[in-house]
């Protein structure tokens, strides 16, 4: 398929996570947002808490219905920088509606401008929503994302935590570790606690994948596999990340297979990391008897322990 690149729209990328992906760039032109991450693949910049430079919903819906066809699965609201900055946010969403068809609406976001109530409730008429949350401590939170000064921690949580509970349609969770900054017992243990209240389809672990503005580095996907095993089992978390990752082949015993999968569901890409040949050859064996299933979630397939598919989460 061929890949647009112009101003305004870019792709479309498939997307492991989101499956065929048309993006729309909020901010073409400059970066502009409220946050200066030292993973950011862009180049550090000034934080703001509204954008100086604006394009129109005509410019974006007449590029848009120019490249949308019913191969896109989703069109993902982005941006230079951050996205629900851009000052016409419902408008877009409601245009962007008359001519979507069947396409399904989809923004990354960093959650901080949740705190407005106009981007909130425009968010709530997207089709999917993935908010970002890399720390809960304020001092982890002010070094890894460097956010604008008018930015609290504390209030992100809240409105992020009120959203997932009002919100109708797919909302992820995306964390991003930092090594030595957010991967320690003490935060990692913050973020479950915060986790546990939030309504989320899926939470992605990930690290560092692309060049950094700052001289920071990311974390191993063993590292992250160790991590996802200190959430709560009732967590719904997903390793997105494999930039980093080694094999580890190791040796699986049958009821260790199925007390990993019990803690955490795990996708074919992690077990051909983690098991070796003649642990996978048991896998296979546990899938035939119908002791291990396969559970779909949103262009994921995770296998998990059956018995685990007739409980419910409590919450």
């Amino acid at each position: 398929m061929l890949v647009v690149k112009n101003n305004i729209i870019f792709g479309p990328i498939n997307s492991r996570r989101f499956g065929m992906s048309l993006g729309i760039d909020l901010s073409p032109m400059l970066k502009q947002c409220n946050f200066d991450c030292l993973y950011c693949e862009l180049a550090p910049a000034l934080t703001m808490d509204k954008q100086s430079h604006t394009i129109t919903v005509n410019e974006i819906i007449y590029e848009l219905k120019k490249h949308l066809n019913t191969s896109i699965d989703v069109i993902t609201l982005t941006a230079n920088g951050e996205p629900t900055l851009y000052p016409q946010m419902s408008e877009l969403i409601d245009a962007i509606d008359k001519v979507k068809g069947n396409t399904e609406t989809l923004i990354l976001t960093n959650s901080a401008t949740l705190v407005d109530k106009n981007v909130y409730n425009s968010l709530l008429k997207l089709d999917q929503v993935k908010l970002s949350l890399d720390a809960i401590s304020p001092d982890i939170f002010k070094k890894i994302d460097r956010p604008h000064e008018s930015i609290k921690v504390a209030e992100i949580v809240e409105r992020v935590t009120a959203f997932s509970k009002e919100y109708k349609g797919k909302l992820f969770i995306e964390i991003l570790f930092v090594h030595e900054l957010n991967n320690t017992k003490e935060e990692i243990q913050k973020l479950n606690n915060v986790l546990l209240n939030i309504n989320a389809l899926r939470i992605d672990l990930g690290t560092i994948d692309r060049p950094p503005a700052y001289p920071v580095v990311g974390i191993s996907y063993k590292e992250l596999h160790e991590i996802s095993m200190v959430f709560d089992s009732s967590l719904p978390i997903h390793i997105a990340s494999r930039i980093h990752a080694e094999p580890n082949n190791a040796p699986y015993t049958t009821e260790e297979i199925l007390n990993t999968l019990n803690k955490r569901p795990l996708t074919q890409d992690d077990i051909n990391l983690l098991l070796d040949e003649e642990s996978k050859i048991r896998l296979q064996d546990l899938i035939k008897t119908k002791e291990v299933s396969i559970k779909n979630v949103v262009n994921l397939e995770f296998l998990v322990p059956s018995e685990n598919l007739k409980r419910k989460r409590i919450k």
